[in-house]
């Protein structure tokens, strides 16, 4: 409902929260690490901004009335590969993975202290800007790290951006297999994610499922029981042709539950 801005010409971040206590708590922290700041205190008004305002990061609460921080994440990621970090008090895996199946980047769990946020915040949008150098190629996958953009076999991948980035770094490291930890280290950036082996089994699920939805898509990604996850490093020739792709007995054939 306010907005606010610094002079400064850091990055741009909307905070999105309908308590205006926690708004300036937040605001303030991201101000002192040069961001440019913009408030919102509903869904409707975060929107608003968003189509008038360039931004580099969404901090979204995730309990708020009208539209809930997961309906307005999922709204935002259908327009936009914006990062999106999300707040809540849910800190159960389900609740995490629900999140992140929204579109989420990243998340932070209340309570917690001003400075985390910021520290995330700079990570996510460094993370974002960070281009690559030319486009990657590997059987009929081609990734502009620059766009934002993949097509297999001729065909557009619409990718949320964390997922984008799993499938720049498995595509960097192709040939490589690469475990969960290597995966939430390179990939989220962090060490102590909570449930994160289930967090990247999810994205992984959900990364494999578009890729199949794309001729001979399921032989790019494969599960090896016990190691972790591998792109082959498929000629460009080859054209990766075929349905089969010869998935490792160990992939999961479907969405993984929460680690037992």
């Amino acid at each position: 409902m306010t907005t606010s801005a610094q002079t400064a010409a850091g990055p741009t971040v909307l905070v999105v929260d309908d308590e205006p206590q926690m708004t300036i708590i937040i605001e303030f922290a991201l101000q002192t690490q040069g961001f440019t700041v913009l408030t919102a205190h509903d869904g409707a008004t975060a929107l608003n901004l968003l189509r008038h305002h360039a931004v580099d990061l969404v901090v979204l609460d995730v309990m708020m009335p009208a539209m809930d921080g997961l309906t307005l994440c999922g709204r935002i990621r259908a327009r936009s590969d914006v990062p999106v970090m999300l707040l809540t008090a849910l800190s159960g895996h389900d609740d995490v993975i629900a999140g992140l199946e929204h579109g989420a980047d990243d998340y932070v769990t209340k309570p917690f202290h001003p400075r985390e946020v910021a520290l995330r915040a700079q990570a996510l949008v460094r993370r974002h800007r960070r281009g690559g150098g030319g486009a990657v190629r590997v059987g009929r996958l081609v990734i502009d790290p620059a766009a934002q953009s993949a097509t297999l076999a001729g065909r557009r991948l619409d990718l949320p951006f964390t997922e984008f980035k799993l499938l720049c770094h498995l595509a960097s490291r192709r040939g490589v297999p690469q475990s969960w930890q290597d995966l939430l280290r390179e990939v989220w950036g962090a060490t102590d994610l909570l449930g994160g082996r289930d967090v990247v089994k999810s994205t992984v699920y959900r990364l494999r499922s578009r890729l199949a939805g794309a001729p001979g898509g399921s032989a790019y990604l494969r599960t090896l029981r016990g190691v972790g996850y591998l792109m082959p490093d498929l000629p460009v020739a080859d054209g990766a042709g075929g349905e089969g792709g010869e998935d490792d007995p160990g992939e999961e054939p479907q969405e993984p539950a929460a680690a037992r």
